[in-house]
């Protein structure tokens, strides 16, 4: 029979997430176990880590608001989750997306905190681009953002007449021919409504980009949009993909 310990601490550092464990019964909280995907993550080894609080990660642009849910989180013993500023070992930023959870151990009789951690640098400066690019586009006719190699964004923002709706489509379409994106976000959070003509004009843009070779996902359908629209149902028999925001497009592409 297998020992179960074993397999489990072998399956903790097959994970590329960084694990932790910390025990609140020893003085600042220490971290007792880190797996090797936070030793990856970090560039601090065994010797550095175990023993410590965690804070050692923290530095200057580390969000101290995210920083007092964290701690307000593992003083009430509830599940948190935050994304701020680490730093590695050799003083290089990283955004850190964390969950930290309260794991009692029965046969010990106490609590322990299971942190766990992703590196979503990539994912954040692509989320500030986007937001930096949609201030700066927002008096444009024709918006497009570029997020990195092979995604575009393309946000509706306010009042979308027929005529501006149309045009801005049939530059969409040439865009997307001259550049060969894989993936076209259509954002949609910053419309008021969304009408039957727009809901027509999205359904024939999908089509012209899937004969390009360019996949079109939704973004930021409200609740309302989805109530005003009557032909929101074809969405789903024309295969597009939609989310709540460009953020969760986004993890949803960067996933590994």
């Amino acid at each position: 029979m297998l020992n179960n310990t074993n397999v489990i601490i072998e399956a903790l550092n097959y994970t590329r997430a960084g694990v932790l464990i910390t025990d609140p019964s020893l003085e600042d909280n220490p971290i007792v176990y880190a797996n090797q995907g936070f030793v990856d993550m970090t560039g601090y080894t065994q010797e550095d880590i175990i023993g410590k609080n965690c804070r050692f990660l923290q530095g200057e642009e580390t969000d101290r608001s995210e920083v007092a849910r964290l701690r307000e989180g593992i003083k009430n013993r509830t599940s948190v989750f935050v994304e701020f500023v680490n730093y590695k070992k050799d003083g290089t930023r990283f955004w850190n997306s964390l969950s930290v959870d309260s794991l009692y151990i029965e046969d010990e009789d106490k609590h322990y905190f299971v942190g766990v951690q992703r590196d979503v640098t990539e994912r954040k400066e692509i989320e500030q681009n986007y937001e930096k690019s949609l201030e700066e586009v927002k008096s444009l006719s024709f918006p497009i953002v570029p997020l990195l190699d092979g995604i575009a964004v393309l946000p509706l923002i306010g009042e979308m007449s027929e005529e501006r709706f149309q045009s801005i489509f049939r530059d969409a379409s040439a865009y997307v021919g001259e550049t060969k994106v894989e993936t076209f976000i259509l954002d949609v959070s910053g419309l008021t409504k969304l009408r039957n003509y727009e809901m027509e004009g999205i359904l024939k843009l999908k089509s012209v980009l899937s004969l390009l070779g360019t996949e079109m996902q939704l973004s930021g359908v409200s609740t309302d949009m989805a109530i005003q629209a009557v032909n929101l149902t074809d969405i789903k028999n024309h295969n597009i993909k939609t989310a709540t925001s460009v953020k969760h497009i986004l993890e949803r592409l960067l996933k590994h």
